[in-house]
């Protein structure tokens, strides 16, 4: 008898992506990937990937660039490419080879997207790609004495004709060539290209699928989160000197970053950064809380606030286990929304991952630092110790001179944070008149003064 498998987590996990693929569904995203990206022999994983996307119904303007294609022309037209500031001078003898490059990667884009297999993850995609002028460019010019000859900027994209295409359900292909009104060609760098087509259809996201390993600190660990300055300061900070990335891979990546930094203020809400050696890295990266890559964004992803009547529910849904395993003392609903008002969360994301409670007691100059929970998959990272501060400053705040706080499993991670054991007779006179002596809770105390 064939046993049945366990299809448990595959449930688990297409309930958790839910809420992500209702919420990029009608979104416009825009999506650059290198041209190593298209002769990597995975890379049908990756246009895949684009290809679900797009059936979930994400709005796609794909952007590739052609950096290695066009060294393979050069080459076996034996010139010589020279390079300033990470720019290619593109001389006029070199166009021919530019433009035949170009068009090979657009057309091998266009024939995997074009596939439709049965048995594959393409079958009946019916996924109809547009490529047009919709770039005008104009010449990088004289820099330093340099003459850059054909290579560009980009000086204007036409929004509306991408618009009018992705109202009508096709997905944008974008080269990094652009035209002038004159009728000249230019070489364009293609995270630029990329970065003006999201600003100019304020986008809901752009992705910069990376050659590297991603975006790393010094110690080699990926960094979830960058801000604007965070972002535009990463080389200095953290590339500096670290053996896990090479020089190159320090200024591209830096690169990317400040080009994410300039696409958020340019409108686009999120920019993300994920390494094409990670399989599926798109779709992780959107369509699970916490992704693979980093996220660069003038918003707060996560942020810590004050809690309101509407976060009831996820404050529920996490203080609730730790209830029935009887950590915390059990609230009722009705008790959560009468003290709504004395809690500070967490937020990521759209989900509550960490809580405390703040009770004054104004005659003993004493309040409560209770209910601190922070989700299980959240505990590592210091975020019980961001809320103990900020309640400990809001505490000082109201002239409050301690805090206690009561436990039953916790109180080493008190004592560790400056706490001392203490007797339930030492609590302020209404809260002794509430102690559950049943429950035995340890009694911990911390001098604000």
């Amino acid at each position: 008898m064939r046993k049945t498998p366990d299809l448990s987590e595959h449930v688990e996990w297409f309930r958790n992506s839910a809420p992500y693929i209702h919420a990029h569904r009608g979104k416009t995203v825009v999506v650059l990937f290198g041209g190593e990206a298209v002769d990597h022999e995975g890379f049908h994983h990756l246009i895949n990937d684009i290809a679900l996307m797009r059936s979930l119904g994400v709005r796609l303007v794909i952007v590739h660039g052609a950096r290695p294609q066009i060294e393979r022309q050069l080459k076996a037209l034996n010139i010589q490419s020279e390079f300033d500031d990470g720019l290619r001078v593109t001389t006029a003898a070199m166009m021919p080879a530019v433009e035949q490059a170009v068009g090979q990667v657009r057309m091998t884009i266009e024939s995997q997207l074009s596939m439709g297999l049965p048995n594959t993850p393409m079958a009946d995609a019916s996924i109809r790609v547009v490529s047009g002028n919709f770039v005008t460019a104009q010449p990088y010019g004289i820099r330093d004495g340099i003459d850059y000859c054909q290579t560009g900027n980009v000086r204007n994209v036409d929004a509306n004709a991408i618009e009018a295409q992705l109202d009508h359900g096709n997905m944008v292909l974008a080269s990094p060539i652009g035209y002038s009104p004159t009728g000249e060609i230019f070489n364009l760098r293609a995270e630029d290209v990329a970065t003006d087509i999201a600003i100019a259809l304020n986008a809901d996201k752009l992705i910069f699928v990376m050659e590297t390993i991603g975006v790393i600190n010094k110690d080699g660990n990926s960094l979830h989160q960058l801000n604007l300055p965070q972002a535009e300061q990463w080389l200095q900070n953290h590339a500096r000197d670290n053996p896990n990335i090479s020089p190159q891979q320090a200024q591209d990546t830096q690169s990317h970053l400040n080009n994410a930094a300039h696409a958020c203020r340019g409108g686009v809400r999120r920019v993300h950064l994920i390494s094409r050696n990670i399989d599926g890295s798109i779709l992780l990266e959107l369509y699970t809380r916490d992704g693979v890559g980093t996220l660069v964004t003038a918003d707060n992803y996560e942020g810590l606030r004050t809690a309101t009547i509407d976060d009831i529910g996820g404050i529920m849904e996490l203080i609730v286990p730790l209830e029935e395993q009887g950590v915390l003392v059990k609230r009722s609903r009705e008790q959560l929304e009468l003290d709504i008002h004395n809690f500070t969360v967490i937020e990521r994301d759209g989900m509550i991952i960490a809580c405390a409670a703040l009770f004054c007691y104004e005659t003993e100059k004493a309040c409560e630092l209770a209910c601190l929970a922070v989700h299980p998959d959240y505990q590592q990272h210091g975020r019980g110790d961001e809320l103990m501060q900020h309640i400990e400053w809001q505490a000082r705040k109201k002239h409050m001179e301690q805090m206690f706080t009561l436990t039953t499993q916790t109180m080493h991670w008190f004592i560790e944070r400056g706490f001392t054991e203490t007797e339930p007779d030492d609590l302020p006179m209404a809260k002794q008149g509430l102690y559950n002596f049943q429950r035995n809770s340890k009694v911990l105390r911390k001098q604000l003064g």
